[in-house]
């Protein structure tokens, strides 16, 4: 009965909302007036699920029988949620009055659709390597194989123990490199990998790993493996430098989101008991209606990357990216006064600070960061939002799906500035060591700052650059001139204030992109 349980799969429709496609009319076919009415009827029960379905299905089967994670930290709501004062420190417990998640298990499940690249952080034993272990079923391998494929980090890790070796033979008797070899790991061609510990591998082999990750292919004496898309799992006890060595930053840059493996509740020790008496262990017993195929994961991830972004989220998301590259004292050219500018020249960092007092630095939110975000980390944020959005079935990405999907993304990417105002008010306390409840708020408060500029109603960069992408053609040398004119104007109004916020920043930067583009094709028109 037990085992029975573990392999059930309800059939019940995991999310109540009605599909994105069903208002849409259905073609008329000429088959159908050869058809029986019952035909259609008939066929429907046998026909596979959809894969947003069958993702779904994958994640409660996994949250309801494989891991134990009651933490649904992934909060969603329809109408007002319930909310209770907790404790001295007044903290709010929320009861969502919508479908919410466990980020432990929806965010790697999110990484197996998009085929990207998750690291689990948390204390030994809190089941990293057990949901690892699962994604690699859920691609097709067996349990031996997933454990078998498994990179374990350790000191003495060279990179032949990583990618292969070359074969003996071939060393003694090739005249040519070209002529040696390699024995490749199996584990180059799984559509789901594995490195438990990653940081204990030496930094040489990382930049081995780094190649493999980055690129997607392998290279040993020459010869190279071309490996398949897949979703990467790395596990570490913590990610603030712990291991045997250091991670070096451009792998932990290729690392795309960053999950935490929560405290376990005692409350749900029966669970654990029941597996132990039975000798059950979950990945060995995974429904095969919720493992995907490599064709089904080839068009999970073509599906996934479908779903639109409407342009009120994308310009949300950008009022929010703008907030924190600006750093007005780190350069003297405008282009160059920028946080980046200062950590490539090593000055210290408490010093440029304190001689940038000229802002609000409590109002400001990039005085909350060390850095910006970058070209990397918001296409990453782009595409979660989108599985997100795949995953839940509705159609395009709303706003709550970025503001959820976002402190994972960030996580290890946008550094606090500890030292900030923000941080010694005593309310903001947890912040400080709250790393997804401190992104969730700050982009709370870009999304007031915009309401409050009221960037929905009036955005004349954005309606500057929409006019832009409409194209040149036909436009006419008088017509150039007035939007060259309109720019100035446009940048005169930014600059009235006497402050820079990193916002303005931006849309001044954009402005003279513009201003650039329309005299190069002035300069164009005059030679016609």
């Amino acid at each position: 009965m037990v085992f029975n349980l573990f392999k059930h799969l309800s059939q019940a429709p995991t999310n109540p909302r009605p599909a994105p496609t069903a208002s849409r009319p259905r073609q008329f076919d000429v088959a159908d007036l050869y058809r029986g009415p019952a035909a259609g009827a008939a066929a429907a029960p046998d026909a596979p699920p959809a894969l947003d379905e069958k993702l779904r299905q994958a994640y409660f089967w996994i949250v309801n029988n494989a891991i134990v994670s009651p933490h649904y930290d992934i909060e969603y709501n329809d109408g007002p949620e319930q909310r209770f004062t907790v404790g001295d420190s007044k903290r709010t417990l929320t009861l969502p009055s919508a479908q919410s998640y466990s980020s432990f298990v929806l965010i790697p499940l999110l990484t197996f659709a998009a085929r990207r690249k998750c690291l689990f952080v948390g204390g030994p034993g809190r089941g990293k390597t057990a949901s690892a272990i699962l994604m690699g079923v859920l691609a097709g391998a067996t349990v031996k194989q997933v454990k078998r494929a498994m990179q374990h980090g350790h000191p003495q890790m060279t990179i032949a123990d990583l990618l292969g070796n070359p074969l003996p033979a071939d060393l003694v008797n090739a005249q040519d490199m070209d002529d040696i070899r390699i024995a490749w790991r199996a584990w180059l061609g799984m559509r789901v990998k594995i490195v438990d510990e990653y940081n204990r591998i030496p930094t040489r082999t990382q930049s081995a790993l780094l190649t493999v990750m980055g690129d997607n292919y392998a290279e040993v004496l020459n010869q190279v493996y071309e490996c398949p898309e897949a979703a990467w799992y790395l596990t570490a006890n913590d990610d603030q430098g712990g291991g045997t060595y250091q991670v070096i930053d451009a792998l932990r840059d290729r690392i795309d989101v960053v999950v935490q493996a929560l405290a376990f509740n005692p409350r749900f020790l029966g669970d654990l008991l029941v597996r132990l008496e039975e000798n059950l262990r979950p990945e060995e017993l995974v429904p095969p209606e919720i493992v995907f195929t490599a064709t089904e994961l080839d068009a999970l991830d073509e599906q996934v990357r479908a779903v639109a972004i409407p342009v009120p989220v994308r310009r949300r998301l950008e009022f929010f990216a703008s907030q924190f590259e600006l750093m007005e004292l780190a350069g003297g050219q405008f282009e160059y006064m920028t946080k980046d500018t200062a950590r490539l020249s090593g000055v210290d960092w408490q010093q440029l600070v304190s001689a940038d007092n000229g802002r609000d630095r409590l109002k400001d939110l990039g005085c909350q960061t060390r850095n910006g975000v970058s070209v990397r980390n918001l296409m990453t944020l782009l595409i979660y939002a989108k599985a997100l959005a795949y995953f839940r079935g509705t159609g395009e990405v709303e706003l709550e799906d970025v503001r959820q999907v976002l402190p994972f993304v960030l996580h290890d990417k946008l550094q606090p500035d500890l030292d900030a105002p923000f941080f010694g008010l005593p309310e903001n306390a947890a912040y400080r060591t709250d790393r997804v409840s401190w992104l969730r708020r700050l982009f709370d408060l870009a999304c007031a700052e915009y309401d409050r500029l009221g960037r929905d109603g009036t955005d004349p960069v954005g309606d500057l650059a929409d006019q832009f992408a409409q194209g040149l053609d036909g436009v006419s040398e008088r017509e150039t001139r007035a939007r060259l004119v309109r720019i100035e104007r446009t940048i005169e109004q930014v600059v009235r204030g006497r402050k820079l916020y990193g916002h303005q920043y931006d849309d001044l930067l954009k402005l003279k992109y513009l201003h650039q583009r329309y005299t190069n094709y002035l300069a164009w028109l005059r030679t016609q």
